[in-house]
């Protein structure tokens, strides 16, 4: 089992460990639930401020032209796509996930007459629960897979980082048989964006949609963005059509013309205050080796794995290539894991026996990690977890 003094050498050899003090994390907490909310980074709290207590409070509604408010979406999109290899002008931040996941959907169904809608049985549950209303809405067939392959002629949705297992697929071996059969992939990079070495014009990737708060660290609720290829953006029709998506929406037209290319994904006006908080916080990827943060999650995740190798928990088999986060199977896993939050070890619980703990390469390090095994190892030893309180569900998990 590793040491405090291998992970004090592995510490003093990061690459990345100054970052941890551009984030704002309580004394004594080690945090390891990053790939599910992020850290806060203090320039989003200072950001935060700012927007309310100047922007807000003295500019008002002035802002939206003075402070740039309309064009936060369009700037904050910018950054994201060089985090995922798009071009800047095909990604816009706006709504959830969910619903960019339904626009596209139902956007590509409607263009591809004939085409089913696939997902993987062990996706996110979001995602599949949008795919069963875009069958409703349209009538197209809904395929649940239990395997890798491309299907024919679909519309197909697929997480670049799985959220139980980490796994990470080969994107361009996926999109190379894709373009073979017929089928556009709906990326959804909500476990991969701010973590993932993604290249997605590279790989020939069309479509994808990702959240803002998780490895982005865009804060609760942050809003989503939705990344369209730019030949793509042109032919396809956006399903909500509100007035931001809108070519000339202060004209106050009656008849709809959508703008030009990813910006007609818009759609209501967009949450300023918690989009100013994505829009900084996203600052600290600034001139960042995205592959330095993929390499560091791995290695603090094995890291974990074998300090933790003894005991009577049963890890996820290890993917060829995995992002951010590992699990652990009990089925005594949600006590397990509240009695590790009240002693300050946070990671999150997934229904039905999961475990799961973030490797947020950022601000976390191999010292919190060793801490962190420790303090699982006494609260299965105490047997602790035994206690009432620990067993209470909560609404959040």
């Amino acid at each position: 089992m590793k040491g405090l003094d291998d992970a004090r050498r592995l510490d003093a050899a990061d690459p990345l460990r100054r970052f941890a003090a551009d984030f704002a994390l309580p004394e004594g907490v080690i945090y390891l639930d990053g790939n599910s909310l992020g850290a806060p980074p203090r320039r989003a709290l200072d950001r935060l401020a700012q927007t309310a207590n100047e922007e807000w409070r003295n500019g008002l509604i002035r802002s939206w032209n003075a402070a740039g408010w309309i064009d936060l979406p369009k700037r904050a999109g910018a950054k994201i796509a060089r985090l995922i290899g798009a071009d800047e002008d095909s990604v816009v931040v706006c709504d959830s996930v969910s619903v960019n996941l339904f626009k596209l959907a139902a956007a590509l169904i409607a263009r591809n007459p004939g085409a089913a809608l696939c997902v993987d049985a062990a996706e996110f549950p979001t995602d599949q629960h949008v795919l069963e209303g875009v069958a409703r809405m349209t009538g197209a067939p809904l395929l649940r897979l239990d395997d890798d392959d491309i299907p024919d002629h679909a519309v197909l949705v697929r997480s670049l980082a799985h959220y139980k297992s980490a796994e990470i697929l080969d994107m361009a071996a996926m999109e190379s048989v894709a373009r073979k059969k017929r089928c556009d992939i709906i990326w959804d990079l909500s476990h991969a964006a701010g973590l993932v070495a993604v290249d997605m014009k590279g790989a020939g990737a069309r479509f994808a949609v990702g959240c803002g708060y998780k490895f982005l660290n865009g804060g609760p609720g942050a809003p989503a963005f939705i990344s369209v290829a730019r030949e793509e953006a042109e032919q396809i029709i956006q399903p909500i059509s509100g007035w931001m998506g809108h070519a000339a929406p202060f004209d106050f037209s009656s008849d709809y013309a959508p703008a030009d290319g990813v910006q007609r994904f818009n759609a209501g006006t967009p949450p300023i205050l918690s989009l100013s908080a994505l829009d900084a916080a996203l600052d600290v990827f600034d001139g960042l080796d995205l592959n330095l943060l993929e390499t560091k999650a791995r290695a603090l995740g094995e890291f974990f794995l074998d300090c933790v190798d003894d005991l009577p928990l049963t890890p996820l088999p290890t993917p060829t290539r995995r992002g951010g986060h590992v699990c652990l199977r009990s089925d005594d896993g949600y006590a397990i894991m509240q009695a590790l939050i009240a002693r300050g070890v946070i990671g999150d619980f997934r229904a039905p026996d999961l475990m799961r703990f973030g490797f947020a390469p950022l601000y976390i390090s191999f010292e919190n990690v060793r801490r962190a095994a420790e303090t699982l190892r006494e609260v299965l030893s105490t047997q602790e977890w035994r206690r009432a309180e620990f067993g209470k569900r909560g609404k959040v998990t």
